[in-house]
């Protein structure tokens, strides 16, 4: 998913269901792993979330570019 795998392990504490936890253990999961992946996709979605804020102005602009005049390149696509 990422490179935070080769990144030094910082030992944090987190707070999971009772359930949840004993579900995890007896199916063999490694709740470290699945708790790193479930935050690097957290990390990832919310920086793709502000991306998209921050870009939004321009992304609008862009697409109202090609509504008005089409795509930059289409005189040049062979299909």
């Amino acid at each position: 998913m990422s490179n935070y795998g080769v990144a030094p392990k910082k030992t944090t504490s987190v707070s999971l269901a009772e359930p949840l936890l004993a579900e995890a253990k007896a199916l063999g999961i490694n709740v470290s792993q699945a708790a790193e992946e479930g935050v690097a996709a957290a990390v990832a979605r919310h920086r793709r979330e502000q991306w998209l804020e921050e870009n939004a102005e321009a992304i609008q602009s862009y697409n109202e570019f090609v509504e008005k005049h089409g795509m930059v390149l289409d005189k040049f696509r062979l299909f």
